[in-house]
């Protein structure tokens, strides 16, 4: 960026958040968030609201109330910025057609948590360090399209051992009506919030521990969604139908790893081999294979028939098996080219954990967790759209941003300091 480009961010940030006043009961609310979304473009160690609150000249005490007990409706100001999408200047959906279009990116994340206040906090798997720990976890919808992406959704995974202990629900400010879901649900239910809210996905992509819940995968379908997703290797279809109907049991179905060695579709399929980018690792080469199968539904064969794709890297051996309802002539090309970007999503996280401090919530309330992740997301909203018209400025014959494996950095957003907050 040049230093033009640089003065213009915290001008644009202001008329950026305009479009959100609505959603704040008071004018002082409007200008705490203000606060708290300049705290978490800032260079602070920690972005919760303590140290916010500190760097800004605000009052501690004033910024949590703003974070949890103010007058303001964190859920319609997520919908309007999933409504900004709906408004974006980019080519609509599905075109040109041999472009990968609009891709909803689904996936959880999880923070280290101390103590057994934070609501959702107990011992559970916790990706970020790859291990059983006490920890919160997160399920979120992302939305990429090329180098444009962001997060535009978010929902607390409530374990089991909360839902069935209301009074330290209570305790946590957790609705009533809020109970344990499985994680894929909550996905599904983000994707059908989007979709009432305008936003249309040319395909959802997610990882093995979506793709392996058959229900998932059905209620996709129900929302009308393309989608492809990484599946077990343990995942049962039917690579050809029995003859008789009396085979087609719970226990007749093959395992995907076997069917896409000795099923019908693949046995005299040759592998393709196929260079694919990655953001930040480069490009890397894999060899696959596709057919047609019967997916597994209440222990009987679909009707429809879905992809199962098999692709291995040639450099590591490692496999992958992947699950899809495209249509029947959907190029194999296509389907590892959308399947793979789900990569982008590791980059959404890194850069909210990183840069705007999206694991830095300290408080002991749902609805100030919740307001949190929207804030953040906002910000992620306004810096992605912000990247993308300065990509834009710049010549293709000098912008190296595009190279496979080259690593695209969220602009910081600059300005003089602010003038204490009222409390």
């Amino acid at each position: 960026m040049n230093e033009q480009q640089v003065a213009e961010l915290a001008p644009r940030f202001t008329a950026f958040l305009k479009g959100f006043r609505r959603y704040f009961a008071t004018e002082c609310g409007f200008g705490h968030l203000r606060t708290y979304c300049r705290g978490l473009m800032s260079d602070l160690d920690r972005k919760s609201v303590e140290p916010i609150a500190l760097a800004a000249g605000a009052a501690v005490r004033t910024l949590q109330e703003f974070l949890t007990f103010h007058a303001w409706d964190q859920r319609a100001a997520g919908d309007r910025l999933q409504l900004r999408l709906v408004a974006r200047d980019m080519p609509a959906p599905g075109t040109p057609l041999d472009a990968l279009g609009v891709i909803g990116l689904v996936d959880e994340t999880s923070n280290v948590k101390k103590g057994t206040k934070t609501p959702g906090v107990q011992r559970q798997y916790c990706g970020a360090v790859g291990k059983i720990e006490n920890c919160i976890v997160t399920v979120h919808l992302g939305y990429c399209q090329g180098a444009f992406k962001t997060l535009i959704d978010s929902d607390l995974f409530l374990p089991e051992q909360w839902s069935d202990d209301r009074d330290r629900c209570r305790a946590a400010g957790i609705p009533q009506a809020l109970v344990y879901r499985p994680k894929w649900q909550l996905s599904l239910a983000q994707i059908g919030r989007a979709q009432g809210n305008g936003v249309r996905f040319d395909w959802i992509v997610f990882d093995e521990g979506y793709g392996g819940k058959p229900g998932y995968l059905f209620g996709l379908d129900a929302l009308g969604q393309h989608w492809i997703g990484e599946v077990p290797k343990n995942f049962h279809c039917w690579p050809t139908l029995p003859a008789y109907d009396s085979l087609q049991g719970p226990f007749a179905s093959k395992r995907a790893d076997n069917a896409a060695c000795w099923g019908k579709p693949f046995r005299k399929r040759k592998w393709r081999t196929f260079t694919l980018a990655h953001q930040t690792e480069g490009p890397a080469t894999w060899k696959a294979k596709a057919g047609r199968v019967h997916l597994v539904r209440d222990g009987h064969p679909t009707v429809r028939k879905y992809w199962l794709i098999v692709a291995e890297n040639v450099k590591t051996g490692e496999i992958k098996y992947f699950v899809s309802n495209a249509p029947p002539k959907t190029a194999l090309k296509l389907l590892l080219r959308v399947a793979f970007q789900r990569w982008n999503v590791e980059h959404v996280f890194r850069v909210a954990k990183s840069a705007l401090g999206f694991g830095h919530y300290e408080g002991r309330t749902y609805q100030g967790l919740m307001r949190h992740l929207v804030l953040c997301q906002l910000v992620m909203l306004f810096l992605a759209e912000e990247t993308f018209r300065l990509r834009g400025e710049k010549s293709r014959a000098h912008d190296g941003a595009d190279r496979a494996g080259a690593q695209r950095h969220l602009p910081p957003l600059v300005g003089p300091p602010l003038p204490p907050t009222p409390v």
